[in-house]
């Protein structure tokens, strides 16, 4: 943040900004909070440059007692914990009384800032990752209001932050029409990947409990005797299974015995069913890891030969697509699909010819699709650059002309001293 642009000055966020904590332990506990009353701003309220509606409150009588913690519109809000420290936001015209809680740090700015300007720069790279660098604690890692306060930002004449807060506003509504854009392409192609899927599979076959024509193990329990080095293999888990592939990049390992590695053994074509999370997920196995086997959170299933692995896999998509698992179900919170409910599932049978014919027209079908969703994504990444590109922009003076008729960011911090030591006296 050197060589800075005419007019510019250096300055920490504590030189432009007077900063607040929110209450810590007793003072604000689950069970201060009401369903209605004054607002408690949390971390789940910060996104980066917008203010997320997420709803807690307490009392007004106990807001009173923390009215140091008080936010009005116009102050800034910042993440001192949790991802991207210090993501921040403006603080909405229309939130009524509002404290903020611990790790929300409030951010008043001078009267000679633009609070906008400021918040935008707390949003941008070269503040993060010098914010990175100051982070501090192991188990919950955290850039405090110290660490916050310290932080370098080049400051522009008040004219100018304006321009720049006009601009990046200006560019980022465009990303913003852009992002919904691709938004509801990603929803359109969603509804007809499911669309291809029941095309293909909505052929009156007819359906037979899945036990019947294939064979299902649920994988090794996880324990802490499984890890005592001997017999180590590596396995899979529910993560590692996702719609169509299998993800290889963290395997664990612990011990399988050679009774268990021939039980819970994985072999091309074998397809892996999550048993919890989101159940029913499914994906071939394709045999790339010699040795490899799979844990109590997966479902193998093996045909016995009247069903194409690929077969299954889609069928098992087209189920999940139509909410066929929920009756078989059980748990509330966390969700599993049994065994012996797996088993009953009925799935449909066609002849081998026909399901060579179904998965080659859906892996036609799902091709296309795929190729448009990688496009999507790609301007979804770009996107995201062109975002972080405005904002560094922006804090370089490249975004907007400085005009030599501006007040100087010199005389702005002057000032700011100025009324600060006046108000000590």
């Amino acid at each position: 943040m050197s060589d800075l642009p005419p007019g510019w000055a250096q300055a920490t966020v504590g030189d432009i900004a007077s900063l607040s904590d929110g209450p810590f332990g007793s003072n604000l506990k689950t069970s201060h909070y009401v369903k209605n009353g004054p607002r408690v701003v949390r971390l789940q309220n910060i996104g980066e440059g917008v203010f997320r509606d997420e709803h807690a409150h307490i009392t007004a009588e106990h807001f009173e007692g923390l009215r140091k913690h008080e936010v009005v519109a116009g102050d800034i809000v910042a993440a001192s914990l949790g991802d991207n420290p210090p993501r921040a936001c403006l603080v909405p015209s229309w939130m009524g009384p509002a404290i903020v809680k611990a790790d929300c740090i409030r951010i008043r700015p001078a009267d000679v800032m633009e609070p906008a300007f400021l918040m935008w720069m707390l949003n941008s790279r070269p503040v993060r990752l010098q914010a990175a660098a100051r982070v501090k604690g192991i188990g919950r890692p955290r850039l405090g209001l110290g660490g916050i306060r310290q932080l370098d930002v080049p400051l522009p004449p008040l004219n100018e932050q304006r321009r720049i807060v006009a601009a990046i506003e200006e560019h980022l509504s465009r990303l913003d029409a852009a992002d919904a854009s691709l938004a509801i392409a990603a929803k359109r192609l969603d509804a007809l990947h499911r669309s291809a899927l029941a095309s293909a599979m909505n052929g009156g076959w007819p359906r037979q409990p899945l036990g019947d024509v294939a064979q299902t193990q649920l994988g090794k329990m996880l324990s802490k005797k499984s890890k005592t080095g001997v017999g180590t293999r590596p396995y899979l888990r529910n993560k590692n299974v996702q719609w169509g592939r299998i993800d290889t990049d963290d395997l664990l390992t612990m011990d399988f015995n050679e009774r268990e590695a021939e039980k819970f053994g994985l072999v091309s074509g074998d397809v892996l069913v999550c048993e919890g999370g989101e159940v029913g997920r499914a994906a071939i196995w394709p045999g790339q890891i010699e040795g490899c086997c799979f844990q109590k959170a997966l479902h193998r299933v093996r045909s016995n030969g009247e069903l194409l692995p690929e077969f299954i896999a889609y069928a098992f998509r087209w189920l999940s697509d139509r909410n066929a698992f929920d009756p078989h179900v059980t748990g509330s919170t966390i969700k599993h699909l049994p065994q012996e409910d797996l088993r009953q599932i009925p799935i449909p049978v066609p002849p081998l010819d026909e399901q060579r014919r179904i998965v080659a027209e859906i892996e036609e079908r799902l091709g296309a699709i795929d190729a448009l969703r990688a496009a999507i994504e790609r301007a979804q990444r770009k996107g995201a650059a062109l975002r972080r590109l405005i904002l560094e922009r922006a804090f370089r003076g490249e975004l907007v002309p400085q005009d030599p008729s501006d007040e100087p960011a010199s005389a702005l911090l002057d000032r700011i001293r100025a009324e600060r030591e006046a108000a000590s006296t």
